[in-house]
């Protein structure tokens, strides 16, 4: 279970990374994206990698239990 818990943080850290480049135009891909220089992704992304970071720091904390 734990293993599970520390993918999908992984996995939310990762999406948060690309989606805050694509609202800030440092990652414009795909080039037809509605998400590129568009500022409300940049926070979407910021809360989705802290949620991940959340995740992994409770899974981390129920293992050592």
């Amino acid at each position: 279970m734990a293993k599970l818990g520390y993918v999908f943080a992984v996995l939310l850290v990762l999406i948060g990374l690309v989606w805050m480049g694509q609202g800030s135009g440092y990652f414009p891909y795909p080039g037809e994206s509605f998400m590129i220089n568009q500022t409300p992704w940049i926070y979407w992304g910021a809360l989705a990698a802290i949620v991940g970071v959340v995740v992994f720091a409770v899974t981390r904390s129920a293992q050592r239990r």
